[in-house]
């Protein structure tokens, strides 16, 4: 695969630095497309919201190999992205507070002329017993409102978080190992 034909379709800042400590090499493109919600199936959201964000990219960039993803967080069930206001941020972590949810992140990987092929990763997460004050002072650190679930594991997780199993950058944003396996197989038949 050649390193220079590869599109990073993701307006994350984390999925950037990830890419980039694999040193890979990439073009970032950002997909104008129309996320989707389903409440009660975080599974089914991320995974539609990575397909249609690779479908978009291969309309605009039908030459390049394309890695997209979406990432939500699955509280007792129930599907959670970003939150829309502060607000809703610390409903979040009211519901986080002292609790464990997992974090999905699906990848749609995909090579000229062929479909997208569509990984699901899953990490947990326990957050410790968080206090008003404690989530306000999250906050003033971290900007909550383009994160999935309104934190970020690489910013201040002293804080909120007790524990996490899985991959770290599953939490972030984009597994590494996934992406990584995917490049070594498509060098594999070139």
């Amino acid at each position: 695969m050649k390193e220079d034909a590869i599109i990073l379709g993701s307006a994350s800042e984390r999925r950037r630095s990830i890419l980039a400590c694999l040193g890979i090499r990439f073009t970032v493109v950002i997909p104008e497309v129309d996320e989707i919600y389903y409440q009660s199936d975080p599974q089914r959201t991320a995974s539609e919201n990575a397909l249609r964000k690779n479908r978009w990219c291969r309309q605009k960039y039908s030459n390049a190999s394309i890695i997209t993803a979406d990432t939500v967080i699955d509280f007792q069930g129930r599907c959670m992205t970003k939150p829309v206001s502060l607000d809703e941020a610390v409903s979040f972590f009211k519901m986080f507070s002292g609790n464990e949810h997992t974090i999905l992140t699906a990848v749609a990987l995909s090579i000229p002329k062929a479909e997208p092929e569509i990984y699901l990763e899953k990490s947990s997460v326990l957050f410790k017993k968080l206090s008003l004050p404690q989530i306000y002072e999250y906050f003033e650190k971290v900007a909550p409102l383009d994160k999935a679930g309104a934190y970020d594991i690489s910013q201040w997780q002293e804080i909120i978080i007790a524990e996490y199993k899985g991959s770290y950058t599953n939490i972030m944003g984009l597994p590494e190992q996934i992406i990584e396996k995917w490049l070594i197989q498509q060098d594999r038949k070139n």
